[in-house]
């Protein structure tokens, strides 16, 4: 799907893009791309980095379309960005990421397809080290870092290039293109609210499932039990029905850890990564293991030393007696399961959060008021600015003063200010020894500097 092509890749910074065009260039496409945060001066570090692997990068004017290439972009992509513009005069074809990814995901012997409202990052590259430790030699196409595959010379690894034949990926139900996949087996993590109704939901989760050889299902999530019902689904969980069973879990200060059953057969798990959440993601990873025919045993022994992704629950550092967090925590799910994790360990919570967009603050901002209101214990407090903009057209009517309020309304400690800077100075003035401070949001790789920048202040 990917030799002797030329593609260029629009926003090639992104979290999805990033990891499939190094994917393609390792497969020996010509590859390059522009992205409006490298104009913006934004993640340097990071763009710095993919020329340095000979992806060439042009800011994007669309001077770097050029005959014979295939645009990769988002299908939210206005036809007003000068690079589409430029590659519509061209009449070059024009790709999704999705497209792009579902035709290397489908081209693979063993396709292993994770998809799910939340965990589907972390079951992901679960699934990928698992797979790398027993020697299957995996590509692995994820949204976040794994922190097992960085090195010096990977320091941003959301992408793990290995044999075509098994292909282990994150597919995206938000935008529907979950459809355009065949696994031959497929996770479902859970199914909530977040960028489709359930109704939506279902019938997208449910087909995807049904196509799959072996569906690994959550047998915990009440939104999944419809896919239960498949004669192919492996179900996993802490439920007596779960064929890959969890039983006595137990936060502890670095981690957790559980046991899990199959059949005859159980083993203690320990995870360096906290929460009962990260635990089911933990089972998942193990049942999609065994669907393909890799040992209990080799699987918990993998997990032991999984060091989990860049932005889930990852301590930035400590200071002053003060733990930073960084969480990529932004639908009601994801906070819900944050806040869970929180509430294991003693301590206070200053809580940042950047909404994502307006777009699904107007989607989802009562559901996620109520996980703010519902997770949040006496004395943790929350600190909310303004929902990231980029620029584009978008309706800016409902913002984060409306999210504030109905938290307040449900009891808990929250206020707004505009910016990022004016909550991080009061977050600093609050904070004392013993708290923890939680970085919350998703769609901006500033947000790891931001958590960075309050761990120097503070020391």
């Amino acid at each position: 799907m990917a030799e002797n092509k030329s593609y260029f890749f629009c926003g090639i910074g992104g979290s999805g893009m990033s990891p499939l065009a190094m994917i393609v260039a390792a497969r020996g496409a010509s590859v390059s791309g522009s992205d409006r945060s490298r104009d913006q001066g934004r993640s340097a570090d990071k763009f710095d980095w993919i020329e340095s692997r000979g992806i060439a990068l042009f800011p994007q004017d669309g001077s770097g379309v050029a005959d014979g290439q295939i645009l990769v972009a988002s299908a939210a992509v206005e036809d007003s960005v000068p690079d589409v513009a430029a590659a519509n005069a061209l009449g070059l074809a024009r790709m999704t990421r999705a497209d792009l990814n579902a035709a290397l995901f489908n081209a693979a012997d063993k396709g292993i397809g994770v998809g799910g409202t939340s965990g589907k990052s972390t079951v992901t590259g679960m699934i990928g080290w698992i797979l790398h430790r027993a020697g299957r030699q995996p590509t692995v196409m994820n949204g976040a870092v794994m922190r097992n595959f960085v090195s010096p010379d990977t320091p941003f690894a959301s992408a793990l290039v290995g044999e075509d034949a098994i292909y282990v990926s994150e597919v995206d139900e938000s935008d529907g293109s979950i459809a355009l996949y065949r696994p031959d087996v497929a996770v479902v993590t859970n199914i909530s609210l977040d960028h489709k109704s359930l109704d939506e939901l279902h019938r997208l989760f449910g087909d995807f499932a049904a196509k799959a050889r072996i569906a690994v299902v959550n047998a915990d999530d009440p939104e999944s039990a419809p896919l239960l019902a498949g004669a192919n689904v492996l179900r996993f969980g802490f439920s007596n029905d779960a064929a890959i069973r969890g039983s006595d879990f137990e936060p502890l200060a670095d981690g957790c850890r559980f046991t899990v059953h199959f059949a005859a057969d159980s083993h203690v798990v320990r995870l360096k990564m906290p929460g009962r959440h990260n635990a089911a993601n933990a089972l998942a990873a193990i049942a999609a293991a065994r669907a393909l025919n890799i040992p209990l045993a080799a699987s918990v022994a993998a997990l032991a030393d999984f060091a989990g992704l860049a932005r889930r629950y990852e301590v930035l550092g400590q200071a002053g007696g003060v733990t930073i967090i960084d969480d990529f925590a932004h639908n009601p799910d994801k906070v819900a399961a944050t806040l869970a994790a929180v509430a294991e360990l003693p301590g206070r919570a200053l809580l940042f959060f950047q909404p994502h967009g307006y777009g699904p603050l107007r989607q989802m901002g009562k559901e996620l008021a109520a996980s703010f209101a519902a997770g949040m214990r006496d004395g943790d407090r929350l600190y909310v600015c303004d929902p990231v903009y980029f620029g584009g057209t978008v309706d800016r009517s409902i913002g984060s003063e409306a999210l504030v309020a109905d938290i307040v309304r449900g009891g808990a400690d929250a206020v707004h200010m505009t910016t990022r800077a004016s909550c991080g100075a009061a977050i600093l003035d609050e904070a004392r020894g013993g708290d923890r401070i939680l970085i919350l949001g998703a769609r901006d790789d500033t947000l790891t500097e931001f958590g960075r920048e309050l761990l120097a202040q503070l020391g």
